[in-house]
């Protein structure tokens, strides 16, 4: 993917900067907008989408040190400094563009592209959140579906639901419900395989089990875990047991599955224990890892 477009008037890159990092597509002048309070996100913006791009970088600046201390919190871990441009991904400027990187971790990864959202920086958090949180998977589940629907699930966790019109669960359950609980898909950019990933999340975070307890437990089974290995991590039960327990909760659902969080898991009490009073919501190799818009992903 090309952004051609390019301004030479860019803003001044601050003092001991070396300069904008190589991002994983975007080609034009990297504008510095600055540097949030804990000095681990570096946010820049292309200049030529005016004040309004200009908005949603200060605003990250201003929400990035939340979003971050949420992710430590849902992960377990503390994570690395990393660099964010806000551009028209796909030429979108309302959010629907996206977020990608590079690897799965905080060394390749850590140079984050998100499209701005004109008039709704929440949603460039919860873009932001999408890519960070693949960052702190560690080298795992980035770029398969499990450790999608996770980064999605941390995206809805920070951004109280700004991303809404990305879920992909409502599509898994009318193309017929593929099992995708006992069968890992080696790609995060195909909508019924995460689908299945967050509505298996939302039912689990109805059950008790935040994404504290579920982040680091998918991170530990890795890239070839299944969402049934994560229930028997979880509960204890067989493995065996998680499909049919999980399919027997969607039947019951009374108006089925509508959104990603259909079992409203992220309104339980203890959904977000681990993330410090976060407010609920509802791509490790050479090609980038893109959080993708439903109109733009594979089925």
């Amino acid at each position: 993917m090309s952004h051609p477009i390019r301004r030479e008037n860019a803003a001044p890159i601050r003092r001991g900067n070396a300069g904008p990092p190589h991002w994983p597509s975007y080609t034009g002048t990297s504008q510095f907008v600055g540097v949030s309070p804990s000095g681990r996100v570096t946010v820049y913006v292309d200049p030529t989408l005016g004040e309004k791009a200009l908005k949603n970088a200060e605003d990250l600046i201003n929400d990035a040190d939340r979003v971050v201390a949420a992710n430590d919190a849902i992960f377990g871990t503390s994570g690395g400094p990393v660099s964010v441009i806000l551009f028209a991904l796909s030429g979108a400027t309302d959010g629907t563009g996206g977020a990608d990187h590079m690897g799965c971790d905080y060394t390749t990864g850590a140079e984050i592209e998100a499209c701005v959202s004109f008039g709704s920086s929440p949603r460039v958090s919860g873009l932001f959140e999408a890519e960070l949180s693949e960052c702190s998977m560690g080298g795992d589940l980035c770029g398969v579906s499990t450790g999608e629907a996770l980064s999605r699930w941390c995206a809805t966790t920070t951004s109280n639901n700004a991303l809404d019109d990305f879920a992909t669960a409502p599509q898994w359950a009318s193309n017929g419900m593929p099992d995708f609980v006992n069968h890992t898909e080696p790609t995060d950019q195909k909508a019924n395989s995460t689908g299945c990933g967050m509505a298996f999340l939302s039912w689990l975070m109805s059950q008790g089990y935040d994404l504290g307890k579920i982040a680091p437990a998918m991170v530990s089974l890795g890239d070839t875990g299944t969402l049934a290995q994560l229930y028997q991590v979880l509960t204890g039960k067989p493995s065996a047991q998680a499909l049919p327990a999980f399919m027997a909760a969607v039947k019951s659902l009374k108006n089925g599955v509508t959104a990603d969080d259909p079992f409203k898991g992220a309104s339980h009490p203890t959904s977000i224990t681990r993330s410090r009073g976060v407010k609920p919501i509802a791509v490790c190799s050479t090609k980038s890892h893109r959080l993708l818009h439903p109109r733009n992903a594979m089925k």
